[in-house]
């Protein structure tokens, strides 16, 4: 289990990170989101060791991170990391080397995530003759070589198409199914919400909401109303309850203040006709993030 207990951090009089506490379980994928400068990164290198906290303390299985520790973890990093001067095959060999890893070992692995990603033909390049989706391929590969026991990821999937997204997430749910620790950070939401069951949303430092994401969203009070048929928009709007309604290709999204709103809507819409849907769901991730933060998450 990792364990992050009441963590502060400061540069000179600025606090980056405040009084910072959570838990992340083996088998367990963890969310950190906040907008930049909210202290994710931060957190980040004090889990790696890479910095003290000033305050609290970090442990893995209730030990300190020192050295040995750090080798089981693996870091993907938002800003990439490479030596765009060595081959795929030597910056590998490098990173696993650091890792504790035999040469042997590492070709061995390296040759099975090079072909599982698609790119085994650049074995023998120079990673500045990469694009930029495959030079994420190899750092990727990078943080994966050891089989670490808490993989760290920092905005993974920058750079990277639809299938290459869905490549990336295959793999990391079945580092979750072998029972890894993963804490992930993305400003696409949509992707949080796939497969993050707990989540910490920071800002200035400080947690400003957290736990599990299904409570998140089921404790969320307002909600949507999706509803596709010949509804008189103006009639939603001045509808008790309503905060805004949006006109969405096939669909009308009507966003309410509670549940206890939901009738007031249905009463305006049964009285319409071609109704062939009406659907209540619980707000977004990123609706209860700009709500939580005052702002948008933006890169």
């Amino acid at each position: 289990m990792l364990k992050v207990e009441n963590v502060t951090k400061y540069y000179g009089d600025i606090k980056a990170v405040d009084d910072l506490s959570f838990t992340i379980e083996p088998g367990e994928i963890f969310g950190l989101l906040g907008v930049n400068g909210a202290g994710k990164t931060t957190t980040f290198r004090m889990i790696m060791g890479l910095l003290e906290p000033n305050k609290g303390s970090i442990t893995i299985n209730d030990k300190k991170i020192d050295y040995k520790l750090v080798e089981k973890i693996g870091f993907l990093t938002e800003e990439r990391s490479l030596l765009t001067k060595l081959t795929v095959k030597e910056q590998v060999i490098y990173y696993g080397t650091l890792k504790g890893m035999k040469e042997k070992d590492i070709l061995n692995k390296l040759d099975y995530w090079l072909d599982r990603f698609g790119v085994s033909d650049y074995k023998e390049r120079k990673i500045k003759e990469l694009s930029k989706g495959n030079q994420q391929k190899i750092q990727f590969i990078t943080a994966i070589i050891h089989e670490p026991d808490l993989l760290v990821l920092d905005e993974p999937f920058t750079g990277l198409d639809p299938i290459n997204v869905e490549s990336f997430m295959s793999v990391i749910r079945e580092f979750k199914q072998k029972g890894k620790m993963i804490i992930f950070s993305s400003h696409r939401m949509e992707h949080v919400e796939l497969f993050c069951e707990k989540l910490v949303i920071l800002k200035k430092g400080r947690a400003v909401l957290s736990g599990n994401l299904k409570d998140i969203k089921k404790n969320y009070q307002k909600k949507i109303i999706r509803i596709a048929g010949d509804v008189n928009i103006d009639n939603l709007k001045n509808t008790k309850g309503v905060i805004d309604v949006i006109k969405e290709n096939l669909e009308i999204v009507v966003k309410i203040e509670s549940d206890k709103f939901i009738e007031n809507v249905f009463e305006v819409v049964k009285k319409s006709s071609n109704i062939t849907k009406f659907i209540v769901e619980d707000a977004s991730l990123n609706e209860i993030f700009l709500n939580t933060v005052g702002e948008a998450y933006e890169k």
